[in-house]
């Protein structure tokens, strides 16, 4: 049918019980699927290691403790925020990993902000620079509609239909934009006690990005 959307797939992160929140998902589409892919094998990663990367609220953390999770078996070790750590005691890990010495058995996931990371140790940036390296994109309209939906649940937000088709062509195509909208749509429904109509989405979006007018200019 013209202007259907692609199905997008998603992974469930249970949490433990009792605490009080739905289960965080992560939305499988353009920008992350093949990452996804490279992420369930470990055993064909270069050096046992794997770089992750991606721009803010791109699900970066969701996927290492998916992976770390997942592929227990196979011990990976996941390393959150590699980019802000000692350089000298990361080269120690991967130097571990690599003896068959680490607590996680071999294999090394490193999640960074994005690239490119500026390494100064000579013998770090040169083991990182033969590892597999993955990189989470930018979501497409498929992508963005189901992330919508996704974070509109998580926060128990019950938006109307039409939502996607309406918001998806007319807000910030990113991560953080796309958190920040379903936000202020949550908060603007609670402020006026209405549901998440037409009329909620278009304060939201002229609250975050300005009136539609001068947006189409």
């Amino acid at each position: 049918m013209p202007g259907a959307r692609k199905p997008v797939s998603q992974i469930a992160l249970p949490l433990e019980p009792g605490d009080g929140v739905s289960p965080q998902r992560i939305v499988v589409g353009n920008a992350n699927s093949a990452a996804i892919e490279a992420l369930r094998d470990p055993g064909s990663w270069p050096f046992g290691t794997a770089i992750l990367t991606g721009p803010p609220r791109s699900g970066k953390s969701l996927l290492g403790r998916w992976a770390g999770g997942e592929f227990a078996s196979h011990g990976v070790e996941v390393i959150d925020g590699a980019d802000t750590m000692d350089e000298t005691e990361l080269f120690h890990r991967w130097n571990a990993i690599q003896q068959g010495g680490s607590k996680a058995g071999g294999k090394l996931l490193l999640i960074a902000d994005a690239l490119p990371w500026d390494i100064a140790l000579p013998d770090l940036r040169s083991r990182l620079g033969g590892s597999l390296q993955l990189e989470i994109g930018d979501p497409d309209d498929a992508m963005a509609a189901e992330l919508l939906e996704a974070m509109a649940a998580q926060r128990g937000l019950a938006l109307a239909d039409g939502a996607a088709e309406y918001l998806v062509p007319r807000m910030l195509r990113s991560y953080v934009a796309i958190e920040q909208l379903i936000a202020t749509i949550d908060r603007i429904s609670l402020e006026r006690q209405v549901p998440a109509t037409m009329s909620v989405w278009r304060a939201a979006l002229e609250a975050l990005q300005g009136p539609e007018q001068q947006r189409l200019i």
